[in-house]
């Protein structure tokens, strides 16, 4: 995994075995998929293979697209953290104004990186001046719905044959049904492995369900393995023989800016404290500290505590929350730091649990029957055996206690394992989120470093 945020560069050389395979994999294939989980390095070794690309005059001009907070933050960020990528220029269309985005579009870097908002725009904007010779869509699984308005810009524009080079990046290729193939398929190979209507595709592997005038169909399951066969040439996926070649847990950073009106707030509450700490007196001060920074965390988190309640402020984390969650493929473990966290994932994250007093929910979670837990890591500190239901921890918002960040990311890192463990951290991009995740990461003092961040 790489971090943001430390200025750490990265060396080719440390780059997994499997991910220069994958490099390898795409130079090879014009039109091709890397099924790899999230958070292990898709988009390095998509990068790589870019950069190769654009230096043999291979390609001349690569559009990216990818969830918008993907694009606005993890494609630039993974660009400066490597050594051999440093030098890639590149232009961010997303989250732009349509003027500002017109622009870019003219930009002579050779990477155009946008979100999947926008394509039926950029399409429509470009027309027969269409000037990406490759594509790559990160998490192409939202390319799934052959109805979707991005999914029939971006045909129409395979259809004319302009694009040269796509790869297609995701751990979760068919969420609900291998039915989601086709589309996806469909913009690698125009239609020629299975089908190049969607009903020729349903004739060959499919059945109709339930009421006929609704048209619902499902895969035949004698089909199953003859589409597995059909696109196996045109896919990399990993699988658990790469995991041994891993590192036993992976640990990456998800920074997440905050909206202004939260960071108005977020500054206004940190000048007090700040004032408050230089009139403090020693013992007093570090208690106050605390619930000060305590208040900070809160900010970034979204919420605040008010005398009857909470106050939401902003939905940045749960928005990045939610699109995490979408390109993970298996069950989560989310800590979450205060109860309105809780309340908020609840309602914002459709089939995640509460882990309370009931061993039955322990028992679902071990056998894999519960997609998104959330537990807070006071109440499953010691003792509670988790690893059996999955290797994904997402801290939603991190606390001061070192013992317990340990004791937690225990729960899954331990005997029994049989997958590397991917811990991820939802940043906000403040300085209470980023003190605690030092203090975590050196396992340093907290007072030290509060009466640090005074002084910056």
């Amino acid at each position: 995994g790489h971090r943001s945020g430390e200025n750490l560069i990265l060396k080719k050389k440390q780059m997994h075995k499997y991910q220069q395979r994958a490099v390898k994999f795409v130079m090879d294939n014009p039109m091709c998929a890397l099924w790899v989980d999230m958070g292990l390095g898709k988009t390095v070794s998509a990068l790589t293979a870019t950069a190769d690309l654009l230096r043999a005059g291979q390609v001349k001009r690569v559009l990216v697209i990818a969830p918008l907070r993907v694009a606005q933050h993890t494609w630039p960020n993974e660009i400066s953290n490597w050594d051999h990528l440093a030098a890639l220029e590149f232009s961010v269309l997303a989250g732009l104004t349509p003027a500002k985005r017109e622009q870019a579009v003219h930009s002579s870097a050779p990477i155009h990186i946008i979100n999947r908002e926008n394509i039926p725009w950029l399409v429509k904007y470009l027309g027969r001046k269409w000037h990406y010779d490759s594509v790559v869509i990160d998490e192409s699984s939202s390319f799934k719905s052959h109805s979707s308005q991005r999914w029939k810009a971006l045909r129409k524009t395979v259809k004319t044959g302009k694009i040269k080079r796509m790869l297609q990046l995701t751990g979760t290729p068919a969420p609900n049904t291998l039915m989601e193939l086709w589309p996806q398929i469909f913009l690698l190979d125009k239609g020629k492995r299975l089908g190049d209507t969607r009903g020729k595709f349903l004739e060959a592997y499919c059945r109709p369900v339930g009421n006929p005038q609704w048209s619902q169909y499902e895969m035949r399951p004698d089909m199953v393995d003859v589409l597995h066969e059909k696109v196996s040439p045109l896919v990399l996926r990993m699988n658990s023989k790469d995991y041994l070649e891993l590192p036993d847990r992976i640990d990456s950073d998800i920074v997440v800016p905050l909206p202004p009106k939260a960071l108005k707030a977020y500054k206004q509450m940190e000048k007090e404290f700040l004032i408050e700490l230089e009139q403090g007196q020693g013992e007093v001060l570090a208690a106050n500290a605390a619930v000060k920074i305590n208040k900070l965390l809160q900010v970034g988190n979204g919420a605040v505590y008010t005398e009857d309640g909470h106050e939401v402020l902003h939905d940045a984390k749960l928005d990045a929350l939610a699109e995490l969650l979408e390109s993970i493929n298996e069950p989560v473990l989310i800590a979450y730091n205060f109860k309105f966290d809780a309340r908020r994932i609840l309602d914002r994250v459709k089939g995640a649990e509460l882990l309370q007093k009931d061993p039955a929910t322990l028992d679902r979670w071990n056998n894999k029957e519960i997609k998104v837990l959330l537990c807070h890591p006071a109440s499953a500190g010691h003792g509670l055996n988790l690893q059996a239901g999955g290797s994904v921890i997402v801290w939603y918002g991190v606390a001061w206690s070192l013992e317990l960040y340990q004791q937690f990311n225990a729960r899954l890192h331990r005997q029994g394992q049989t997958h590397p463990v991917r811990i991820i951290h939802i940043l906000a991009e403040t300085k209470a989120d980023s003190a605690v995740k030092q203090v975590l990461k050196t396992k340093g003092d907290t007072q030290d470093l509060l009466l640090n961040m005074v002084d910056n």
